[in-house]
């Protein structure tokens, strides 16, 4: 059973006007018909074609086909005025949902298991509710439905594609849902939020040979070995201890025989990191250790390591506005959560990167309910109260800010 009742005792009932509380109902049929039709990367197009469907029956000035499959959508206020926009991503991941709930999956090896669908729920609430009270806010809200936030990155393409600009957003917002806080509760931060995110893949050619004459040989899987624990020492040695990050090794392959010395070695791994000064460091040291361990071994390698996306940054002014704004929404102290931090990473960082903006975390986790699985996971599940208390944050930081 998923209640779609808010809950009292976490929210502050005044704070959510009657409009938006009746909009309730209807956030929860649009989050479970998307639900049930999670798409992939740029590949989102029946949920771009429900979000057109609302935008035209409600009138609301948009554009279509950015980046592949997204979508602008612009709702101007009575009077002129600063511009701030609203970002929220459309995509599925390739997961077998395990729920059994009436609005499971429909696509099998697809599942909404990060909130996405939540998400878009709460951009067209938001869309609807200003687009009827033009009077409360000035200037313009711009709302940028983007593809493709799970890999490879659907932020940039837009940015390139010039969605910032006409008019020129002046700030920029979003949420992620979070099932690592409770509902009623939003994390929120000035600074690092999100870490970046990059990927690394080598390949250690040494020399195969007979398992009993290693002497012949140049073990790959030795020099493998001697690599992943050398690149432990970055993090350890390269790094101030006051800050955070992770080398991680996910994946090493090697040898297909017991009694064979295999030639070559395979290995990837992820780096994260908060402070961007890490984003050269890091990958020279650890292209400086693998060419060292594989020189004093006789071994040659090939390295290809990608940058996806940047860490997420907020801005200190527009995360306080989001703070101010969520303090009113929420119990306080204990509803507002600053140490939210997460070595996960968003292309919403490519966002604020271009202008001022506040990325935040909405708890959305219900133990009462068994749902708090955790995100990727087959039984993840939010607690839909959470997706009008977005819409009210979202108006509210748009009142305040275009006022």
């Amino acid at each position: 059973m998923f209640s779609t009742s808010l809950n009292p005792q976490r929210i502050n009932q005044s704070s959510l006007r009657s409009e938006i509380h009746d909009l309730q109902p209807q956030l929860v049929e649009w989050r479970r018909w998307l639900h049930q039709r999670p798409e992939l990367a740029f590949n989102e197009h029946l949920s771009a074609e429900f979000i057109t469907q609302k935008l035209q029956q409600w009138g609301i000035k948009h554009q279509t086909g950015i980046a592949e499959t997204g979508i602008v959508a612009i709702v101007e206020g009575e009077n002129p005025g600063k511009a701030i926009g609203i970002r929220a991503d459309m995509d599925a991941l390739p997961i077998f949902e395990e729920n059994e709930i009436p609005y499971r999956s429909q696509h099998p090896g697809r599942m909404h298991a990060c909130g996405h669908d939540g998400h878009v729920a709460i951009a067209l609430g938001t869309v609807y509710y200003l687009s009827q009270h033009p009077e409360q806010f000035s200037g313009t809200v711009k709302f940028i439905f983007q593809p493709a936030e799970e890999g490879p990155g659907g932020a940039k393409p837009m940015i390139e594609a010039g969605v910032l600009e006409n008019p020129a957003v002046d700030a920029i917002i979003g949420l992620h849902l979070w099932n690592n806080l409770p509902l009623g509760t939003v994390g929120v931060r000035s600074g690092p939020l999100m870490a970046a995110t990059e990927f690394f893949r080598c390949h250690i050619q040494g020399k195969g040979g007979h398992g009993a004459m290693p002497h012949q040989t140049v073990d790959s899987i030795l020099v493998a070995a001697q690599i992943v624990q050398a690149l432990q020492t970055i993090v350890a040695r390269n790094v101030n201890p006051l800050e955070s990050a992770v080398v991680t090794v996910g994946e090493l392959h090697a040898g297909k025989a017991l009694n064979v010395i295999a030639d070559s070695a395979h290995l990837s791994g992820t780096v994260r990191y908060f402070n961007p000064e890490l984003g050269e460091t890091i990958p020279k040291r650890i292209e400086q250790i693998i060419a060292g361990v594989c020189h004093s071994h006789g071994a040659s390698y090939e390295l290809d390591y990608q940058k996806l996306y940047p860490p997420v940054i907020n801005h200190p002014a527009i995360a306080q506005l989001v703070r101010s704004v969520s303090e009113n929404v929420v119990e306080t102290p204990a509803g507002i959560v600053p140490e939210c931090q997460t070595m996960g990473g968003e292309d919403m960082s490519f966002f604020l990167q271009e202008v001022p903006g506040c990325y935040f975390f909405l708890g959305g986790a219900n133990l009462s309910q068994n749902l708090a699985y955790p995100h990727h996971h087959p039984r993840f599940n939010f607690d839909e109260t959470a997706l009008s208390i977005g819409v009210e944050i979202f108006v509210r930081c748009v009142e305040q800010f275009c006022s």
